[in-house]
């Protein structure tokens, strides 16, 4: 193994409530620092690249996606077990065959970049036949860190609940990211293997960028070191945790992804950890108190799940106070966070009352949704969602524009999963 990485958990909330409140709420940051691994001897790592090969790949797509398959072939470190599979109905492994991974030296390579200039373009889309392949694979590297890249330009062409049943099956097995590439594939989609699969979802709005995607997300892929990283949380008897979500640097709700560890405590999994910072949001409900009266509402502790070594852990408080100074200050971060889930929320409530046709509800949401992120340092998305509504700057009144650029609202749509930080001089 490598060597391993040094975690901390800084906890940023205001604990004072009010005699009525009821939520304790805090931000978890999660750091990694050190471990890169050494090349006497790195971290176990096996990688799957998925190439969308179905029949709407045809033409220069198809000539890109065999750039970009192998620009990830190439940024493979020597040791690392791979695969590459072809997906269209079905999932076929073009590299190295069979139900075996490779290991990557310059010879296999090679090999593999020879495979994929074979690669031709025909049939649908099953995108759960990719990813199932791509776990039967994986899952003969118990110890490795375990990852998949999956790029598609279409529609998938299962039925929901033949889709949903293989995500919930292969969930926390493996970590995917994936890309949508060009115009005619639905964002939901890889929105929900992104949150099965503890992984990111990105728009590759130009072809011609796809090999630096595929070069960027795979070294990405190649500097994680722990395989596997847990936020055990334990509530009091009488307190509920509401949610555990992350909410940096995407948003990702891990609060159903619990597996109890005995009736106060819950293990949510964060997957594989390089050397980076993430932060999550905590909520507990907790019974009402007496002023003054102060009590641990959860106790947050960072385990490897592999060894149940603790690497890092923290408390959230909550004290009763008649002070209204002290109960309504808001713990800037802790506000910060939530002003950007709910910009998702109105982005993505507004999306879908465009395209159900209710002019007035899209148009409410994706208004104060460009106020929301004018006012939070949100100027790429200010920018997006001025494309799809105008605000007349003297009255005030929205509408929405006519003719939107499909990609602009893709981009808009994947975008609205990234948060920003809180800029220098807020916390």
């Amino acid at each position: 193994m490598g060597d391993q990485p040094t975690f901390t958990l800084n906890i940023d909330q205001n604990k004072y409530l009010s005699t009525d409140a009821r939520e304790v709420h805090a931000i978890l940051t999660v750091s990694s620092s050190g471990g890169g691994f050494t090349q006497a001897a790195p971290t176990e790592a096996a990688e799957v690249i998925i190439v969308d090969t179905s029949g709407s790949m045809s033409g220069g797509k198809i000539r890109e996606a065999r750039q970009a398959a192998a620009a990830a072939v190439h940024a493979l470190r020597d040791g690392v077990y791979f695969a590459v599979i072809a997906g269209t109905e079905k999932a076929k492994v073009v590299y190295p065959g069979g139900a075996t991974l490779a290991r990557a030296t310059p010879a296999t390579r090679a090999e593999a970049e020879r495979a994929i200039t074979r690669l031709l373009a025909h049939g649908g889309t099953a995108i759960g036949e990719w990813l199932k392949l791509a776990g039967h694979l994986l899952s003969g590297h118990p110890n490795a860190i375990r990852h998949a890249l999956l790029m598609t330009d279409g529609q998938n062409n299962e039925r929901p609940e033949v889709f949903a049943s293989v995500l919930q099956g292969w969930s926390g097995k493996f970590v995917c990211d994936s890309l949508g590439v060009g115009d005619d594939w639905v964002p939901a989609e890889l929105r929900k293997v992104a949150e099965a699969m503890l992984g990111s979802f990105d728009f590759v709005r130009n072809q011609s960028d796809l090999a630096e995607f595929f070069r960027r997300v795979t070294q990405t892929s190649m500097s994680k070191t722990v395989a596997d990283l847990s936020l055990r949380v334990w509530v009091p008897q009488t307190a509920t945790l509401k949610f555990v979500k992350q909410v940096s640097p995407t948003l990702l709700d891990l609060t159903g992804k619990r597996a109890d560890v005995n009736p106060l405590t819950g293990d949510y999994p964060t997957g594989s950890w390089g050397q980076e910072e993430r932060e999550y949001h905590l909520c507990v409900e907790v019974p009402p108190g007496q002023i003054g009266q102060e009590i641990r509402a959860g106790w947050v502790k960072l385990v490897r799940p592999d060894t149940q070594d603790v690497v890092a852990s923290g408390n959230v408080l909550a004290q009763w106070t008649d002070d209204l100074a002290q109960s309504t200050q808001l713990n800037r971060k802790v506000a910060h966070y939530t002003g950007q889930a709910e910009l998702h929320e109105l982005i993505q409530d507004g999306l879908s009352a465009r395209a159900a046709g209710d002019v007035h509800t899209a148009t409410a949401r994706l208004a104060k949704a460009k106020e929301l992120a004018t006012e939070s340092g949100r100027e790429d998305t200010a920018r997006l969602l001025e494309k799809v509504v105008e605000v007349d700057p003297a009255t005030g009144t929205a509408r929405l524009r006519r003719n939107v650029d499909k990609a602009d609202e893709i981009e808009l749509d994947t975008g609205s999963v990234r948060t920003s930080r809180l800029r220098k001089g807020e916390g």
